[in-house]
This record gives structure tokens, C-alpha cells and sequence, in this order.
């Protein structure tokens, strides 16, 4: 095997591991961003406040994207694990 096969795993698996994170990662930012703006117009500074939105925003962002994650992860390990015998020969 040559450095060219595992550089091209490791490229996969960073966009995978980016396709997989983009659906719960940008709502939550979204949302902090949404709750800072509003925590700095009415000058309220308490944690639980940013905190909250954010965890309910991951949660139905998991709940939507859930499967679609579970589906992308595991043909991504399924591919992985058809590569094997490549890696013995």
C-alpha cells in the first residue's frame, strides 16, 4: 500500500466526519447566535438562558438528522471494513 491509499481514507473520513457534524453543529450555532443577540439587546446575562435553546435545537436537530447520520456513519464503516482484505494483499 502506498501513502496515497491511507491520505485518501483520511480525506473521506474528514468528510464524512464533516457531513456528519454540519447537521447539529450550524443549528446550534444558529441558535447561540440568535440568543447572544437578544441576551445583548436586553442586557440579561445568564447562562442557562444560551444554554437551553441550544440543547433543544441539538435535540430536534438529532431528532430530524438522526438517521440520515446512523445511515452515512455506518456505509462509511461498512466501506472501511470492505477494505481490509486490500490492506493484507
Amino acid at each position: 500500500m502506498d501513502a496515497q491509499y491511507f491520505l485518501t481514507v483520511a480525506h473521506q473520513t474528514m468528510w464524512v466526519l464533516a457531513l456528519a457534524s454540519a447537521p447539529i453543529l450550524i443549528p446550534a450555532l444558529l441558535a447561540g447566535l440568535l440568543t447572544g443577540m437578544i441576551q445583548a439587546a436586553t442586557s440579561i446575562n445568564e447562562q442557562t438562558l444560551s444554554f437551553v435553546p441550544k440543547l433543544i435545537v441539538v435535540g430536534i436537530s438529532l431528532l430530524v438528522f438522526g438517521s440520515l447520520i446512523i445511515g452515512l456513519l455506518s456505509d462509511f464503516t461498512i466501506g472501511i471494513f470492505e477494505r481490509i482484505p486490500d490492506l493484507v494483499r
